[in-house]
This record gives structure tokens, sequence and C-alpha cells, in this order.
């Protein structure tokens, strides 16, 4: 009888523990991919920047449209971290009112690369849109399996950083 308890105590030890090793290798994918879908964020994000100052440059724009997407690319690229989600969202503000113009697309229809260079701006926009979408859902599932009880207790994500959301202004479309 006190041999049946003790393989089963030994046997519950044993499950438990592949259970605890279970749910730190978990926390710790979750953190890697985090790393991975912020580093496509901020790559989506150059990308986007980058399409927008060429766009700026082109002389397709007048000189105050130019000036002021010029404006927004630069505050992105001087933004620090925590002023980040700010300047980006300006910049959105800024391509929504450039590429919104009412006669800006009847010039582009004339000039092949003039429409190619909007279309890749807006193809950069709807990527930074895809890649915010899903870095901000690997997050919020890492944030979601940081506050377990389990994880807490035993403090199973280790010195990993807690991942922050990051909010911004992406939608191109004129708000309604």
């Amino acid at each position: 009888m006190t041999w049946t308890i003790i393989v089963l105590l030994v046997l519950a030890l044993v499950l438990w523990g592949f259970y605890v090793s279970w749910r730190a290798s978990r926390l710790d994918r979750l953190h890697n991919r985090v790393e991975a879908a912020r580093t496509a964020l901020d790559l989506a994000l150059v990308r986007r920047s980058s399409a927008a100052a060429e766009l700026a440059s082109s002389g397709l724009l007048d000189l105050a449209t130019s000036l002021l997407l010029a404006d927004a690319v630069r505050r992105t690229r001087q933004a620090g971290p925590v002023e980040r989600d700010l300047a980006e969202s300006d910049l959105t503000r800024a391509l929504r009112a450039t590429l919104g113009e009412p006669g800006l697309r009847a010039e582009l229809a004339a000039d092949q690369d003039a429409e190619a260079m909007v279309a890749e701006v807006e193809a950069a926009a709807q990527q930074v849109f895809i890649a915010r979408k899903f870095y901000n859902d690997v997050a919020g599932r890492t944030i979601d399996a940081r506050r377990r009880p389990l994880a807490r207790v035993l403090r199973l994500s280790g010195r990993a950083k807690q991942p922050e959301f990051f909010d911004m202004d992406d939608e191109m479309s004129p708000a309604v």
C-alpha cells in the first residue's frame, strides 16, 4: 500500500514537472514570437516611411503637400521609442491627406511611374496595418500567458521584458 502511494506521488511530481517545463517553454516561444513580430513591424514602418519620403521628393505633389509629408517622415525617423506611435500616426494622417486629394488620382493616371509610386506607398501602409495587428495579437497572448498564476508564482517568464501594445492610427481610408 505504501509503495503504491509513493509511486503515485512520484508520478504526480514528474507530471507536474513536465507541465511546468511545458509552460516555461511556451512562454519562451511567445517571447521569441513577440521579438520577431516587433522586428517585422519595425521593418514595415521603415518601408512605409521610405516610400512616403520618395513620394514627397518626387515632384508629383504640390510644394505644401510635399513639405507636410516630408516633415511627417522626418519626425518618424527622429522619434524615440516613447513617441514613435504618435509620430507614425501623424505620418498616417499626412499620407491619408495626401492620397485623399481629389485631383491627385486624375493627375497620376497619365504617369505610370507616379501611379506605381503611390501603389508602393499604399502597399507599404497595408503591410504596416497587418504587421501591427499581428504584433498586438502576439503581445496580447504573451501578456495573458504571463498573467497566469503558475507563471507569476514560479516566475516562468524569467527576465524577459513584458511586451507592450503598439497603438497607432494606421487606417488609410478617410474617416467617415
